[in-house]
């Protein structure tokens, strides 16, 4: 009789585990449809991999197609890494994160530098003017500050993240790119090497992410999608405007692919990269919900890790619902998808 029930059991599960994988292909495929998804998708729901499909053009050039193991910009999931290798360094007791930058970067000239801690660098409330002048839809007519111009992140963090102070450390968040270039300066700085290296040895080398690193507009990467861009004033893609990416370097120049990306989020959620309570730390929400590099949400009985990543056409997007094991990345070499709106719907289907 246990037999049978047992045997009972498994085709219940089988049969349901084959239904909702159904309903998800379904929903994913009808929105790329609708939306004008191009990019690649995948979904792990308790340790497993229930979806990876891929949509679209890598290079409209020659209308190559994307492939599940395309390469895409990820922007500022650069981010994350960055936040992961500061907190390794704490842990081996190289680094505060009540420290202030000078401590770290003696030659350092912004005014901040004796009252910025680490901590408000990680979490975006540094209170220092926004290193980034150019947002939105201008960058088309304006071009995008610095970015057109090739720079070593140590000139990057003198010359564009030493800027006044406009809030009180700690009173206000402010999205800016420049916290993480200094963090990535901080790095380079302790470890005696690049930023570049550093994410090699520490990260990318350990986990076997061989098809991610930093961009560079001195080097070819094979298998790396094109971004296209489209507002309101033009009616059709358009390359990226021309911009040197790996000046974003520790804020948002990696590359990778949706598989390198499952393995980052399995090795940190398993505690292979940092402690749990430091990987504690990084998910606690402050102001703006924001933790070290990632939103933290509240979704009805579920509470989920956000980081989005976009420059221009380049988009990504990587949810993680922390109790109960459901991971989501979408990757895009457009702007025509709701990239977060898509990960929503996906996990409203599954959960």
């Amino acid at each position: 009789m246990k037999n049978v029930l047992n045997l009972i059991l498994l085709l219940f599960i089988s049969t349901y585990s084959f239904a909702q994988k159904s309903n998800i292909s379904k929903m994913v495929d009808e929105y790329a449809v609708k939306n004008q998804f191009n990019g690649t998708v995948l979904v792990q729901n308790n340790h497993k991999i229930i979806y990876h499909k891929s949509f679209g053009v890598a290079e409209r050039s020659f209308n190559s197609k994307v492939t599940n193991e395309t390469k895409y910009q990820v922007c500022s999931i650069t981010k994350t890494f960055t936040a992961v290798l500061i907190l390794q360094l704490v842990e081996k007791g190289k680094i505060n994160l009540n420290s202030k930058i000078r401590d770290y970067l003696t030659d350092y000239k912004g005014k901040g530098g004796d009252k910025i801690s680490v901590r408000q660098l990680l979490n975006h409330t540094s209170g220092m003017k926004n290193t980034d002048t150019v947002k939105g839809t201008n960058f088309l007519k304006y071009g995008i500050g610095f970015y057109h111009f090739p720079y070593q992140l140590k000139d990057i963090v003198n010359k564009f993240c030493s800027n006044d102070l406009v809030n009180e450390p700690g009173t206000k968040f402010d999205y800016n790119n420049g916290e993480y270039m200094i963090l990535g300066r901080i790095l380079e700085v302790i470890y005696g090497k690049t930023f570049e290296e550093i994410l090699n040895n520490e990260i990318l080398v350990p986990l076997g992410m061989q098809n991610s690193g930093l961009i560079s507009q001195y080097k070819v990467i094979k298998g790396l999608a094109t971004s296209y861009y489209k507002d309101k004033s033009i009616d059709h893609l358009i390359p990226n405007i021309p911009i040197y990416v790996e000046d974003f370097s520790a804020a948002g120049a990696m590359y990778s692919t949706t598989s390198d990306l499952m393995k980052f989020n399995n090795a940190l959620f398993n505690f292979k990269l940092i402690k749990k309570e430091n990987l504690d730390e990084l998910l606690t929400p402050g102001l703006d919900d924001y933790g070290y590099s990632v939103w933290i949400r509240d979704v009805g009985k579920y509470k989920r890790m956000e980081r989005y990543g976009s420059i221009a056409g380049a988009n990504a997007v990587w949810f993680h619902y922390l109790n109960k094991d459901l991971s989501i990345i979408i990757l895009s070499n457009t702007n025509l998808t709701d990239l977060g709106d898509y990960a929503s719907r996906i996990g409203r289907v599954i959960l």
